[in-house]
């Protein structure tokens, strides 16, 4: 089983239980994060220049995303027909799951006593860092990306739902690509019990 909970066991938990094995103290750092984002993004634009920019033809990126998003519905598709909804569900929630935090928790509290602890959480660095910035990164397009300037020449844009779109998608898959190398990175829960 994943350490994360999103094997055979997590697949017979309905929705609500899977919520309750959320981590307060992550939620609090995502919201945290998103809120000061979203005052970011507000400052941002209410700030804006008068003077607008013009679209440069090829900065939108569109081919790329598509493709990006057509594998991702693939990927999307292939697991849940695998897991099934519930065990997909707990799997997009477990970098906020308590397991997530235990683990953590352990790992750090292990650097003294584990050999390859301290190394984990130094390549760990990055992934964790783009988890907690990526929430903001997402508040600040909410308000700020309503400024024609900010999304003038953006991935997705020049329109505001193109580029959230874009991004949106962009902060998504580099979320699951940290969370994926974190699960490979941090001590498990059950070596840490043993010790």
């Amino acid at each position: 089983m994943n350490a994360y909970d999103t094997g055979s066991r997590a697949r017979r938990l309905p929705a609500d239980h899977i919520r309750t094995r959320l981590s307060r103290p992550l939620l609090v750092i995502t919201a945290v994060s998103l809120t000061a984002g979203i005052a970011t993004g507000g400052l941002s634009y209410l700030n804006r220049s008068a003077d607008q920019e013009n679209h440069v033809d090829g900065t939108a990126a569109w081919g790329i995303h598509v493709f990006l998003l057509a594998a991702t519905i693939a990927l999307t598709v292939v697991a849940i027909r695998r897991r099934g909804t519930p065990a997909f569900i707990a799997m997009l929630l477990s970098p906020l799951s308590t397991t997530a935090a235990q683990r953590l928790i352990r790992t750090l509290r292990s650097i003294l006593n584990h050999p390859t602890a301290l190394l984990r959480l130094i390549v760990g660095f990055l992934p964790i860092a783009l988890l907690i910035y990526s929430p903001f990164r997402i508040g600040i397009q909410i308000l700020g990306g309503l400024d024609p300037n900010f999304t003038a020449n953006a991935w997705g844009g020049p329109t505001y739902l193109g580029a959230m779109a874009c991004h949106y998608l962009d902060a998504a898959l580099l979320m699951a690509a940290a969370a994926f190398l974190l699960d490979r990175l941090l001590l498990p829960v059950q070596e840490l019990e043993r010790r």
